[in-house]
């Protein structure tokens, strides 16, 4: 079968999304389709094919975290994809290059199969800049834009029962496909064990508790909930603890003013962003994994710590009840002060306990593996063929 994926983002950008495409481009191709992906180029303002990956040059939008918009169309890259012969099409973006998706679908008669990645209305304040009376209308025009999106495929794909529910909302009443994103965990649970070392020297974190932040960094992350935690958390141990924050975007600069503001430089420690072959090592090198946000679609993140055999603390969301079982596959907390307490608790826990989640959790991360999710994809891409026949 010839698939090709579009979509805004893929490595070595390091994202969600650029994560889940690179891991169905790979998983494609392991077992013997020809898949291809067309997206931005974040090399240089040329167009570049090499190795099945079609890079088109685009406008770097950087408070967006580097995002690339492209032109919708492009006839050179028309006259590539056609030699790409496709089967299927899918868009995995709502933006430039998944339009760019949507008109070669069309034109070339294919069936379109759209997975929505990003609850955009999360969003919308980098437009509005959280004006109130303009993010409620927003919010109502990404709700209608959403809908009419999935509504205009072949095959709807949402990665998880919280996106699918919000779809619901939207108003889209058609079949909803729940492909959870596959994940390669052989890395993450076979690590080199000298750069593992090597992050705790570099980043002075031996004989520390050490609390891991992992991810983009911009405001729906709420990572600034985790930093306020992390100073409730200094007041209540004499411990050496180390808040490490790996990842780049937007607020970036806003978070190190606020560690400056709470005297916390020694203590937190903010890595920047990282190769992703690299990643696998921070996991290994904290003690705990900690997010606040409620804005994932499906928490790769999460999955990745757990694979790696760490424990993982959450703001409470309806998206990570499946994966997160308080207390017997992870952690759960309220809000900064519960934050600070939860882990206070964790760090006396007995060990034994703790042997006892981190297993719990490692056993429930296997069905997201990525045998799982190529299963799982090429039913969607059957139907979706089927109907075309």
């Amino acid at each position: 079968m010839n698939i090709v994926i579009f979509t805004d983002t893929f490595p070595p950008e390091i994202n969600g999304v650029a994560t889940s495409t690179f891991n169905l481009f790979n998983v494609l191709r392991k077992n013997g389709h020809n898949a291809y992906v067309v997206c931005t180029n974040p090399f240089n303002k040329e167009m570049m094919y090499e190795d099945n990956i079609l890079r088109i040059p685009g406008i770097e939008l950087k408070k967006l975290y580097s995002y690339r918009f492209s032109s919708f169309y492009s006839s050179k890259a028309m006259k590539i994809i056609k030699t790409m012969k496709p089967d299927v099409i899918h868009v995995n973006t709502e933006a430039s290059i998944g339009i760019f998706g949507r008109i070669v679908a069309k034109k070339l008669k294919k069936p379109l199969v759209y997975t929505y990645h990003t609850m955009i209305e999360d969003y919308t304040y980098y437009v509005t800049k959280s004006n109130g009376f303009f993010d409620r209308i927003a919010k109502q025009i990404v709700r209608s834009f959403s809908k009419t999106m999935a509504s205009t495929t072949t095959e709807f794909i949402s990665p998880s029962e919280k996106t699918k529910d919000a779809i619901r909302k939207y108003g889209y009443e058609s079949y909803i496909n729940i492909v959870p994103t596959g994940i390669d965990f052989s890395k993450y649970e076979n690590v080199n064990e000298t750069e593992v070392e090597d992050i705790k020297r570099r980043y002075d974190l031996n004989d520390a508790f050490v609390i891991l932040s992992l991810g983009r960094i911009a405001k729906e992350k709420s990572i600034d909930a985790i930093i306020d935690g992390f100073a409730k958390l200094k007041t209540k141990t004499k411990k050496k603890i180390k808040l490490l924050i790996v990842g780049g975007g937007p607020d970036l600069d806003n978070l190190k003013e606020q560690a400056n503001r709470l005297k916390l430089n020694d203590d937190v420690v903010f890595v920047g962003p990282v190769d992703a072959s690299k990643v696998p090592g921070f996991y290994h090198a904290s003690n705990i994994f900690v997010s606040a946000s409620v804005t994932e679609t499906q928490g790769l993140t999460f999955m990745e710590a757990m694979a790696s055999r760490l424990l993982v603390l959450a703001k409470f969301d309806e998206n990570l009840a499946d994966v997160i079982i308080d207390n017997e596959t992870g952690y759960f907390f309220n809000d900064v002060d519960d934050m600070a307490r939860r882990v206070l608790a964790i760090m006396k826990q007995d060990e034994a306990k703790q042997k006892q989640i981190i297993e719990n959790a490692y056993k429930i991360t296997q069905k997201y593996s990525l045998d799982n999710f190529y299963s799982n994809i090429m039913e969607v891409y059957k139907r979706a063929i089927r109907k075309y026949w």
